[in-house]
């Protein structure tokens, strides 16, 4: 589960430094940007991080190229902060 929330923190993270792509992310949470730090102490908050990434492919792939990390390994974090794949990862 450490692995699983420390790639959820660097999603975050990596999220934060588009500003397009962390407008989406604001966007389609329901959150204000203040609200980012203390939602990430939630249950959930982290498995909904990756699943922003896992339901839009050329999102996950730009995140894994530039961070040098796997798909597959986002999945499994993924799945083993309670989320639910669905698309075959």
């Amino acid at each position: 589960m450490e692995k699983a929330e420390s790639i959820a923190i660097d999603v975050l993270s990596w999220i934060a430094t588009d500003p397009e792509l962390f407008n989406r992310f604001v966007d389609l949470s329901g959150l204000d940007p203040s609200q980012i730090r203390e939602a990430a102490q939630e249950q959930g908050f982290l498995a909904g991080v990756l699943g922003f990434i896992m339901n839009h492919e050329p999102t996950l792939l730009n995140y894994c190229s530039a961070q040098n990390e796997r798909p597959e390994d986002v999945a499994r974090a993924f799945q083993s902060l309670g989320g639910q794949v669905n698309n075959g990862w």
